[in-house]
């Protein structure tokens, strides 16, 4: 494909993407009442009893948080159809026993993308929350504004998900020879280096919440390392097997050699 073929070729996996994306939050919106009560339940699990509610301080503002919510629902609910439209635009440039991973690839990238953003909202939250809450007394009150609420809620469910597809991400990289697991962890105090400053870049300005991040973030790279490894082996071994095969196969030297000599002397 020449470099003109390869942009109408991401325009149109682009195209694709965003019409399901757009066609998913739009069904997504019919139920953003729905998803507004789970999502907040968490906060109000947290808040007292007598103050069990959100405020806003716009007229849109409540409107526009079911929006959001709307479009990260249908982010998630897409995520199959935008990862399959990812592979497609790379598969084109894998060898023919790489592209047999295509729904593997999409079904795990897919359900981990999900598993991430359930375990923020299951895990994460009620812990987080409780911590935060714990600092009001009776001279400070929590009023959580709908707003806020919803686009720090939001944001660290998108990131939780994208965080759990590094064990996929490594999987594959691994099968295709690309990482190591001894590469990894002779890397691990760069990863976790770097694991600190993408917390610190994706989280509020807080030291708390850039933990609750960091820290599934070095288990998954930690669980990454170990998957690495095991592919690797099982690599090797493979490769071990193909070149055994291939020495069965040849004739032996001096048999050759036979032939070679008397067929020079019957000339």
């Amino acid at each position: 494909m020449t470099y003109i073929e390869h942009l109408e070729e991401l325009r149109r996996r682009l195209i694709i993407s965003f019409i399901a994306i757009l066609a998913m939050t739009v069904v997504c919106f019919l139920f953003a009442e729905e998803l507004f009560k789970i999502l907040i339940s968490p906060l109000l699990y947290a808040l007292p009893e007598n103050k069990q509610r959100l405020i806003f301080t716009n007229l849109p503002e409540a409107f526009i948080a079911h929006l959001k919510i709307a479009f990260v629902a249908g982010l998630f609910v897409s995520s199959p159809i935008v990862l399959l439209q990812i592979w497609k635009f790379i598969a084109p440039g894998l060898y023919p026993h790489e592209k047999r991973y295509a729904f593997p690839f999409v079904f795990f990238s897919s359900s981990f993308f999900m598993i991430g953003g359930l375990f923020c909202f299951k895990q994460v939250f009620p812990w987080g929350f409780k911590f935060f809450l714990s600092f009001g007394n009776e001279y400070i009150e929590a009023l959580p504004k709908i707003s806020e609420y919803i686009t720090f809620s939001l944001k660290l469910i998108v990131v939780f998900g994208l965080i759990f597809q590094l064990p996929i991400l490594m999987y594959f990289l691994a099968k295709i020879g690309l990482v190591s697991g001894q590469l990894l962890s002779k890397n691990r105090k760069y990863a976790i280096m770097v694991i600190f400053i993408v917390a610190a870049i994706l989280t509020p300005p807080d030291v708390i919440t850039q933990f609750m991040l960091a820290g599934p973030l070095i288990i998954l790279y930690e669980i990454s390392i170990v998957i690495a490894r095991v592919v690797g082996r099982n690599r090797a071994r493979k490769e071990k097997e193909l070149h055994s095969n291939e020495v069965e196969e040849e004739p032996p030297a001096e048999h050759n050699t036979k032939q070679n000599g008397g067929t020079e002397k019957g000339i």
